[in-house]
């Protein structure tokens, strides 16, 4: 089992203020022999329909020495996660987790638009500190 990002707690609890149901913490993913886990799983079930929405969340902190190290390592994850889980969970997007500052520093900068653009990253902007989401990329 993987160790938890140390905004973990915030993003599950950002989550559920929102309106989602934690189903899976982590979500684990298999292909093969090789067992891979999102950090979250969860669902928002909607009243006019008998299923809900499902998404899987990684998050990412951007910590590391390097923010563009950290991004390549973070949209190689999403790219595999995403593959594996059109086979294996079809009905469920996948979300990267950053922080605001991470968003406003990296994602509204040149490279971070082209790359989510290119690879249809979809993200979840969050404030760790109010535990709350404040935006979501689709």
């Amino acid at each position: 089992m993987p160790a938890k990002d140390i905004y973990h707690d915030a993003v599950k609890q950002a989550l559920i203020k929102a309106g989602w149901a934690i189903t899976h913490d982590p979500l684990r993913l298999q292909w093969g022999s090789k067992d891979m886990y999102v950090d979250l799983g969860a669902e928002q079930l909607l009243a006019a329909e008998k299923g809900g929405r499902k998404i899987a969340v990684e998050i990412k902190s951007f910590v590391g020495p390097s923010e563009i190290e950290d991004l390549k390592n973070a949209v190689g994850q999403f790219v595999l996660y995403r593959t594996i889980m059109r086979k294996t969970e079809p009905d469920r997007e996948l979300y990267i987790a950053v922080r605001q500052a991470i968003f406003l520093e990296l994602f509204e900068e040149p490279v971070g638009t082209l790359l989510l653009e290119s690879e249809h990253i979809r993200l979840i902007v969050f404030d760790p500190q109010a535990e709350e989401i404040v935006k979501w990329i689709l």
